[in-house]
């Protein structure tokens, strides 16, 4: 065990920098490389047998390189709130216009619409999509939550999401932009 502790001590001084570069210029912020490195060290001290790698810096490599693409394939979890317009007095988001406590007329009046437009749009989904967004937007449950509640798979409850996100966005443009006409 201790000459396992040495090889990987030695691994990541020969492969640290190098590695953390290549990670580097193939995502955008320098806290992701450093997640994606620590994710390959983990895998490394994993190993059983440092001895039956053959070639420690393509195995690294290749592990880096899977770790970038598995990072990439995961969905976002997309939010009506990370909708956002510029207004004359800066950026906007969804959250700014709905809970915003003015309750002079038009406020009252912009809320009013955009909620009936919001369950007009929310109908026209399917209802599992529907539900799950009901669900984390408006009932505040997390997607693990629903997940455990429904028995579904994470990925799909999260698919099911980014699905009414996506719908409600283009169905709510229209409004947004007659938002920022008047």
């Amino acid at each position: 065990m201790k000459d396992q502790s040495r090889n990987i001590i030695q691994t990541i001084s020969a492969y640290g920098k190098g590695l953390f570069n290549f990670i580097r210029g193939r995502v955008t912020t320098k806290e992701e490389a450093e997640d994606i490195l620590q994710d390959v060290w983990y895998q490394l001290s994993h190993v059983t047998d440092l001895d039956e790698v053959e070639q420690m810096s393509g195995w690294l490599f290749r592990v880096a390189k899977n770790k970038i693409i598995d990072r990439n394939r995961k969905k976002t979890v997309e939010s009506l709130e990370d909708f956002t317009f510029l207004g004359e007095d800066g950026e906007y988001n969804l959250a700014d216009i709905l809970l915003v406590d003015e309750t002079d007329p038009e406020t009252e009046f912009v809320k009013e619409i955009f909620w009936q437009e919001l369950f007009t749009a929310l109908d026209e989904l399917p209802e599992k999509q529907k539900q799950v967004f009901i669900w984390n937007e408006l009932e505040d449950k997390t997607l693990q939550q629903i997940a455990d509640m429904t028995g579904e798979k994470l990925k799909t409850i999260i698919s099911r999401k980014g699905y009414a996100v996506q719908h409600l966005r283009k169905r709510l443009e229209n409004l947004y932009n007659e938002f920022l006409d008047i």
